[in-house]
Parts: structure tokens; C-alpha cells; sequence
């Protein structure tokens, strides 16, 4: 998965979202998509790698109740379960993927769906009503989630190779970074080797109003 959010005047160019997932297109040859709202600030981009419904309909950037828009890596184990529930509370579903039922989830409730989720992940949800990017971390940090934010534009990724192919992030090293790598042979989190990029740590989310700039991180476990 990979996005770039725009809280400047400047516009997001389908061009750089698929820059950014062809750089991590090793993660998902099966297929990939882009989303860029309508007012042209936010894009989304996803590399599929098709394991739950290999149909059409489990493409990715996936859209919901004409509202939300999601790109997610991983898998939910008791999608099933919730969709059932959900189901019963009168949501209705068009595929037969997990990554549909996150949506309702958070439809019903918000940042409280993450208590309902099973799994490993890392997913972007984006509400074009509330112009909000919700992002999201599973418990253990199973999937990577990177992401760059100067005030200006939020960028995250799978991997730090999507994020470095976007000219607002200038390359440079981080010493302290390095010298832990060097010390205990890993990169602790949020540190990642890069300065200004970091790593969204596991059982964490952001929330970022792309209306006032603000960016939210919280540990939900």
C-alpha cells in the first residue's frame, strides 16, 4: 500500500501514486489500483497479492457506501464473523473480502473498529465526507507501515523504497538510527534509517484532518 496526501496547494497526480506502488510492485504482482479524491489532494495506491476473493470485486482501492476509500495489506481472520454481525445490524457487502468488512467496521465504529479485528495489517482509510485519513497497525506489527509528514504532505508505505521515489522527502541519513542498527543489528521503532521517515509502531493508529493539518497517533492495545 502506499498514499500521498496533499495539505497544500499543490495537487496529487495519479503519476506519483503509481511511482510510488511501482516501487513496491514485488509485493503485489497480481494486480494494482490508484484513487485520487475528488478535490485532487489525496491518493491512494495498492499492489495486489490475490489470497480472499480473487474476483474483480476484492480489487483494490476499494469504495464504500459512495464514501470511504481503503488500500490494506494482510489478512483478517474473523471477517467472517463480523460480516455476519454486520449483516444482521443491516450493512451490506458486494464482495467476499476482508477488506470490505474493515470498511463497515469503521463505518459503525470508527476508530473503535480495531478492538473487532483479528489479524495482520496495515490499512488506509480515507472519508471523503469528513476529508480524514485513518491509518492503522496490526497488534505485533506484523505488516510494515511507513510514513513521512513536514506539514505540507503526508506520505506512508510498505516500504521506504515508496516513500523515496517523492521529491518532498529529501534523503538523508539518521546517525542515532544507524548507531542502534549497528549496536542491536535492527532499527528500534519509530526510528527507520531515514530522518523524517518513520515507523508507525504496532497496536498504533494515525488520524490525520486533512481540513486543519492536524495529525493524531494513538496506541489502541
Amino acid at each position: 500500500i502506499a498514499g500521498k496526501i496533499s495539505l497544500s496547494s499543490k495537487n496529487i497526480s495519479a503519476r506519483e501514486v503509481v511511482e510510488m506502488t511501482d516501487a513496491i510492485r514485488h509485493r503485489g504482482p497480481d494486480d494494482g489500483g490508484t484513487y485520487i479524491s475528488p478535490d485532487e489532494k489525496v491518493g491512494l495506491g495498492h499492489r495486489r497479492l490475490s489470497i480472499i476473493d480473487l474476483s474483480p470485486l476484492g480489487r483494490q482501492p476499494m469504495r464504500y457506501l459512495d464514501r470511504y476509500e481503503i488500500v490494506f495489506n494482510g489478512e483478517i481472520y474473523n471477517f467472517q464473523e463480523e460480516r455476519s454481525q454486520l449483516e444482521r445490524d443491516g450493512y451490506s457487502f458486494q464482495s467476499h473480502s476482508d477488506t470490505e468488512v474493515i470498511l463497515a467496521l469503521y463505518d459503525k465504529y470508527r476508530e473503535k473498529c480495531l478492538q473487532h479485528l483479528r489479524g495482520m495489517f496495515a490499512f488506509a482509510i480515507y472519508d471523503e465526507q469528513e476529508r480524514t485519513l485513518f491509518c492503522a497497525r496490526d497488534r505485533v506489527g506484523k505488516k510494515p507501515f511507513k510514513y513521512f509528514f513536514n506539514g505540507s504532505v503526508f506520505l506512508f508505505a510498505s516500504e521506504l523504497k515508496a516513500i523515496l521515489t517523492q521529491p518532498e522527502y529529501v534523503r538523508e541519513p539518521d546517525y542515532e538510527a544507524i548507531h542502534h542498527y549497528l549496536t542491536l543489528q535492527y532499527v528500534p521503532a519509530p526510528m527507520t534509517g531515514f530522518l523524517g521517515i518513520r515507523k508507525l509502531e504496532p497496536a498504533h493508529f494515525l488520524f490525520l484532518d486533512t481540513r486543519t493539518g492536524s495529525l493524531r497517533k494513538d496506541r489502541y492495545w
